[in-house]
């Protein structure tokens, strides 16, 4: 099991532990509900120095990047994040990633805690550009800031203007007296805020200047367990539950990050995909009875015949109702359509519902 460079904190902090991804993470502080709610209304910090980080250089970087990944990178400047994903040769998904360009020559791709060795070997097997690639997870940290009052609670620590920088752009510069560290305009919440890298030899050192400085604020520490409830509530994917190595991008509504203007991995089958319809979507829905659905719960119709599954459910903080998301069959994707989720061999009704469940601050980054 893999500690973090904070996990003496929050086990100081009274955090409960379990084991995610082989890291010993928090998965809450003062309880699930509490903590979504202080990041909706406040400002909150999660530790996720779990998550992985690669360096991409040369001048082929930006060709290795255009093959392995779905969305076009061409796009980019420097300073600008685009949400992508590695699609597979059979039509799935390796990983969803975050590709930012810091310059023309050098990209940095963050992947998935529990991917990060599988990432690296896709990637490395079409390395054939001679780009330098280099892994830098192990010693890197990552704090989210997220909430509301994140630009208000940060901005005495550091010289960037927060205010200004544009949703999914990231600058560099000095933060709690740290030089080099990488503020970017990110998050998996929809609350607005910061994701902040740096070197894990900082990390007890800033995270306490984080602290300290947001403390008129209300700030407070966030575990994993509220993360999961504030993403689902924007209908943002978590790989291993609504994406993964057999659902393709296109079923999982993925379309918007799928640019069919380059060629990449497996492109051609998931343009004939795209061309012939999808027989199975990735819908959100609300429970009409009461009802909490969990992953990999069975979906049915009304005659209870299996019509899909369950990826994502739980009970949202914030709209005080069951929510999930899971893959249904084409005809029962449309909004308003009644679905059954088989809960302890009952049929409990639910109703498919447009997403996100709750209202967005900012839209999701290109």
């Amino acid at each position: 099991m893999k500690n973090t460079a904070l996990t003496p904190i929050h086990i100081q902090e009274g955090a409960k532990m379990v084991p995610f991804a082989g890291y010993n993470m928090p998965v809450q502080y003062a309880g699930i509900n509490a903590e979504h709610d202080t990041v909706r209304k406040a400002v909150g910090v999660f530790d996720v120095s779990h998550m992985g980080e690669f360096i991409l250089k040369g001048e082929g970087a930006l060709n290795l990047i255009q093959q392995v990944t779905s969305n076009d990178a061409s796009k980019l400047y420097d300073g600008k994040v685009q949400y992508s994903c590695l699609p597979n040769e059979q039509g799935g998904i390796v990983d969803d990633l975050l590709v930012y360009r810091i310059d023309e020559k050098t990209y940095m791709l963050v992947v998935n805690a529990s991917n990060i060795e599988k990432d690296w070997e896709w990637i490395s097997k079409y390395n054939s550009y001679g780009v330098e690639m280099k892994d830098i997870s192990d010693r890197t940290s990552l704090l989210a800031i997220q909430g509301p009052k994140a630009t208000e609670a940060l901005q005495s620590l550091t010289d960037i203007d927060l205010a200004s920088m544009e949703y999914y752009t990231f600058k560099k510069g000095t933060f709690a007296g740290i030089d080099n560290v990488l503020v970017s305009a990110t998050g998996y919440t929809g609350a607005g805020g910061f994701e902040i890298y740096f070197d894990n030899e900082h990390a007890e050192h800033i995270w306490k200047a984080v602290f300290e400085a947001g403390a008129p604020f209300g700030i407070k520490p966030i575990g994993l367990g509220a993360r999961d409830t504030l993403r689902l509530e924007m209908g943002f994917c978590l790989y291993g539950n609504d994406i993964d190595d057999t659902t393709s991008p296109l079923e999982a509504g993925l379309g918007w990050i799928t640019k069919f203007s380059k060629p990449f991995t497996n492109s051609e089958a998931l343009q004939q995909q795209k061309q012939q319809g999808i027989s199975q979507k990735l819908v959100g829905f609300e429970m009409v009875e009461r009802g909490i659905p969990r992953h990999n719960y069975e979906i049915v119709d009304a005659e209870g015949n299996n019509i899909g599954r369950v990826t994502s459910g739980t009970q949202s903080p914030s709209l005080q109702k069951a929510i999930g998301m899971g893959y249904v069959n084409a005809t029962f994707t449309k909004e308003g359509s009644e679905i059954y989720i088989k809960i302890r061999d009952n049929k409990i009704k639910a109703q498919v519902v447009k997403l996100p469940f709750a209202s967005q601050p900012a839209k999701a980054g290109a």
